[in-house]
């Protein structure tokens, strides 16, 4: 991505050398909306959160000195959240709404966000309860390391998935999704939670779309970047790389193909009104 010149926002908590209380336990209609699933452990993020103990506690500040690469992807974040500035704050303009953008909060290891407590692990998440995004900028690594997906864009679609989320929150459809959840059982909530993380990849899209139409951002090769890290955290790909085999019932991302094809819309149409992921048949997503 060419991002020479380009501001970064200041809406940035950085937690680095802080150290958040063990992982609050959140049901699958809870406040956190994770990311990206669990690369390191292989594991499904809901099965995760929902055998945590809620034990919180504050957080502690230890010694910490980043290095020079992770101040790099430090300031790229930065200028990735103030693209999402730019552009949402144009379109929430084009709806008649005003955009309020989320803080973007970077910690190590651990951290305490409005919606509990969260590790590293957990990769990078939306906490509706505080507004935040928060990652652990070491999860790129992991997503090299782990997965071979790796650049910039694919770095910058992650964040702006999460910022998706925010989207959804400013426009009401994730708590309406939320609701709907909490009554139904795990199977049918999963199917909800699926449209909601299509729906933010859509969205993705959508900003890199008009990102590049203001600043010129995207090169050659990014698309497929994207597009490559899509491919590979699919709920498929994932539980067939740490299982063997898959369980579609269990599926709160959207497959590989699925998660594909709603950032490639959104990169293609850059239009808000062509993400509804929640009037199509499940089947038909």
């Amino acid at each position: 991505m060419n991002l020479s010149g380009r501001r970064e926002s200041s809406n940035v908590d950085d937690r680095r050398g802080k150290r958040g209380g063990k992982i609050a336990g959140v049901g699958i209609g809870g406040a956190i909306i994770i990311g990206i699933i669990c690369l390191i452990l292989g594991k499904n993020p809901s099965e995760i959160i929902n055998n945590s103990q809620l034990t919180g506690g504050a957080e502690t500040e230890t010694a910490y000195q980043p290095t020079a690469e992770e101040e790099e992807l430090a300031k790229f974040a930065r200028q990735i959240l103030a693209g999402t500035e730019d552009v949402w704050t144009a379109e929430f303009k084009k709806m008649g709404k005003t955009y309020v953008p989320p803080k973007l909060v970077l910690f190590t290891e651990s951290v305490q966000s409005g919606c509990g407590g969260a590790t590293s692990s957990t990769g990078p998440f939306y906490c509706s309860a505080d507004q935040c995004v928060y990652i652990d900028l070491s999860f790129f690594s992991s997503m090299k390391q782990q997965l071979g997906a790796d650049g910039d864009f694919a770095y910058a679609y992650v964040i702006a998935h999460e910022v998706g989320h925010h989207v959804q929150y400013l426009l009401g459809t994730l708590q309406d999704a939320h609701n709907k959840m909490s009554r139904l059982s795990e199977k049918e909530a999963n199917k909800i939670s699926v449209r909601l993380e299509l729906q933010a990849d859509f969205y993705a899209g959508v900003w890199a779309y008009h990102d590049n139409q203001m600043f010129g951002s995207l090169e050659d090769g990014d698309i497929e970047e994207g597009l490559n890290v899509a491919s590979k955290i699919g709920d498929d790909y994932l539980q067939k790389k740490a299982r063997g085999y898959s369980v579609p019932d269990s599926f709160n991302h959207g497959t590989s193909a699925q998660r594909s094809k709603w950032l490639k819309k959104g990169l293609r149409t850059g239009n808000v009104k062509d993400g509804d992921t929640f009037t199509p048949q499940y089947s038909q997503l």
